[in-house]
């Protein structure tokens, strides 16, 4: 039986635009907070026996900043996978996303990605494309090795999308956290599995409340 290759998808950690809510697309400048490094640090501690072959990064600045303690710690170089770009979303880069829900736009791209193109910019469907094109380029560059690949949450959730054989409509059901992990699995015989999405490390999930019957009084 021959071994995997497995691939770790990663989203960036915490950037200076996430605390400001605004859209960063492929803008300079973009980079990691004081928490994204941390999220960076934790993330290299996590992985520290994982038997990683090459780390590959968006050619964005938050995404090899998130790359750079892992590659220090396994002696590799980062190398730069233009497929994991992240997706371009043309005049829309730098805006607020307050203002950017104010729009009409914004409820096409929210109830049917599918079909939403970014004015300027890329589509989701010529998106995803690009990335599973990288990715797939990437499977046969490293047959049964485990290689970690830094990028974007869109990203992310187009591969992990395609790969579950999910349309594009229910795109947004999937999660990418800052500093997240998710994992394609490619087997024998074209077999892919998904066992992990938006894994994150001490991650609290509480349950709800316990309902009490009606008429208790409490």
């Amino acid at each position: 039986m021959k071994t995997p290759t497995i691939l770790l998808l990663i989203r960036h950690g915490e950037t200076n635009f996430v605390v400001q809510g605004r859209l960063p697309g492929r803008l300079p400048g973009v980079v990691l907070t004081e928490k994204g490094i941390q999220q960076a640090r934790a993330l290299s501690e996590r992985l520290a026996e994982a038997p990683i072959r090459a780390v590959y990064a968006s050619p964005l600045e938050r995404a090899r900043e998130t790359a750079r303690p892992l590659a220090e710690a396994k002696g590799l170089p980062i190398l730069t996978a233009e497929g994991l770009n992240e997706v371009d979303p043309g005049g829309w880069a730098g805006r607020t996303l307050k203002s950017l829900r104010r729009l009409k736009a914004w409820k096409a791209l929210r109830e049917d990605p599918g079909r939403f193109a970014f004015p300027g910019g890329e589509s989701f469907p010529e998106a995803q494309v690009r990335i599973v094109a990288q990715i797939e380029e990437l499977r046969r560059r490293h047959p049964g090795e485990m290689i970690a690949c830094f990028t974007h949450a869109d990203v992310v959730r187009l591969a992990v999308a395609h790969y579950l054989l999910m349309p594009l409509q229910a795109l947004h059901r999937l999660a990418a956290a800052p500093a997240s992990l998710s994992v394609v699995v490619f087997g024998e015989d074209g077999e892919v599995q998904v066992p992990h999405v938006n894994q994150v490390d001490g991650l609290a999930l509480t349950p709800p409340p316990e309902k009490k019957p009606h008429g208790t009084g409490r």
